[in-house]
């Protein structure tokens, strides 16, 4: 008996409307959103995937049907709990709070309203699913618009999406609808703290400078480039030649790039990369070999035009929160790639004095040094050519020739000024 009356009790709860209350974590989640400041309200049209919503109890019907005449409290539970709590924004510095949900509702995954703000605000507010549509709890969509009080639709916003527990790999795509029509894509990762959408150049500059210093800090190709350089030139007049080339060649492709002049093609990356890995390569084994560094400064300035393609890889992603103030970041990013170098200079100077001077004879130190970095650059050099000829070489038509032809002459330009600029000065000083 008891057993025939468990067999019941499990049979009656499989047949029971269902409430789903936790599953696994998904893998990619994709957020998409609207901001858009009208007078006196900020609104957030957004909508996110039902199956990132865990450990909420969306009814159920069926054989896991979404029973839609029971979801309307639960669907703004999940959209409280999973977004109005997490999503932070700002007005200025002042972090705003949502006054209203003003509309919930879920769709499926077939519908394309978000395509425009306009379509997005008529779909919430438009008429819900009929309550006899099969669709599975996993597969809907949720749709939300939150209204936030602001003191002006002409302030500066900032947003910190702070979605990331919605899946293991979380993209907002927030488009951004200003009071004159122009719209702003971000396409944003994880939790990258606070975002200016539309930064003063102040506060773009400030930004980017500290990028910059980051970037040369953690980029141990960049780092071990540089120790190539400063091991045989330690003399502070000499180095500022090098680097002087370095910064300009590199400043040069950066900015071509960022106004998308490089070329587009996916085998360029990996390409730069490998060139890159090149570079530190021979740097280190001229210092070996024992090279004459006279010449050293031309040899740095053709590098640092592929370090500048490398540069530009960084900043794609961070680029879009420039605003209207793009050439003054990139320069700003410059200044901070400068400012990380001169922090790496101050350290390795005295850190190799000291080493020549008291552990290792200048000469030999110089070579095993410069071996470590050689072994290292080739790994990477090998590692990063395979992954180029894993691409398809283009066909040399009249567009790639061009592509060629352009940089070629780019990169004499930049040779010849650097050149005038080194003899102007040199003839100064013999004239001094």
């Amino acid at each position: 008996m008891p057993r025939r009356l468990l067999a019941a009790l499990a049979a009656a709860l499989l047949l029971a409307p269902a409430a789903v209350r936790a599953h696994d974590v998904p893998n990619d989640v994709v957020v998409n959103a609207f901001l858009k400041p009208e007078g006196q309200l900020l609104r957030l049209v957004i909508r996110v995937p039902l199956e990132a919503m865990r450990d909420t109890d969306l009814p159920m019907r069926g054989p896991g049907y979404l029973d839609l005449t029971r979801a309307e409290q639960a669907l703004r539970d999940a959209t409280t709990v999973w977004i109005a709590r997490e999503l932070e924004l700002y007005e200025g510095d002042t972090r705003l709070t949502p006054s209203a949900l003003a509309a919930v509702r879920v769709s499926l995954p077939s519908d394309t309203s978000f395509r425009e703000y306009e379509t997005a605000l008529a779909h919430v507010h438009g008429p819900p699913l009929a309550v006899s549509t099969d669709l599975y709890w996993n597969q809907g969509m949720l749709d939300a618009l939150i209204e936030y009080p602001i003191q002006s639709d002409a302030s500066r916003f900032s947003i910190r999406p702070r979605l990331e527990r919605l899946g293991l790999q979380v993209t907002v795509a927030l488009r951004l609808v200003r009071p004159d029509g122009v719209v702003r894509a971000f396409e944003i990762h994880g939790d990258p703290g606070v975002l200016r959408l539309d930064p003063t150049w102040g506060q773009a500059a400030w930004s980017f400078v500290v990028l910059g210093f980051e970037h040369i800090l953690s980029g141990a190709d960049h780092l071990l480039f540089l120790l190539c350089l400063v091991i045989p030139l330690r003399r502070v007049r000499t180095l500022v030649a090098v680097v002087t080339a370095f910064t300009l060649a590199h400043s040069v492709t950066l900015i071509a790039s960022a106004y998308e002049l490089a070329p587009s093609a996916l085998w360029f990356p990996p390409l730069v990369e490998t060139l890159i890995a090149t570079s530190i390569v021979y740097m280190a084994l001229e210092n070996i070999v024992g090279a004459r560094t006279e010449r050293r400064w031309l040899i740095t300035l053709a590098f640092g035009l592929v370090h500048g393609f490398g540069f530009s890889f960084a900043l794609r992603e961070t680029l879009q929160f420039a605003g209207t103030h793009l050439l003054v970041s990139l320069l700003a990013f410059n200044v901070g790639v400068e400012l990380g170098q001169l922090l790496v200079l101050a350290i390795a100077l005295p850190a190799l004095a000291v080493l020549f001077r008291a552990v290792v004879a200048e000469r030999m130190g110089t070579i095993i040094l410069s071996a470590f970095v050689a072994h290292t650059g080739w790994h990477w050099m090998t590692e990063r050519g395979q992954q180029l000829m894993q691409f398809s070489w283009p066909g040399l038509d009249a567009a790639t020739l061009a592509d060629i032809v352009w940089w070629v002459m780019v990169a004499v330009a930049v040779i010849a000024v650097a050149w005038l600029a080194r003899a102007s000065r040199q003839w100064k000083e013999k004239e001094a």
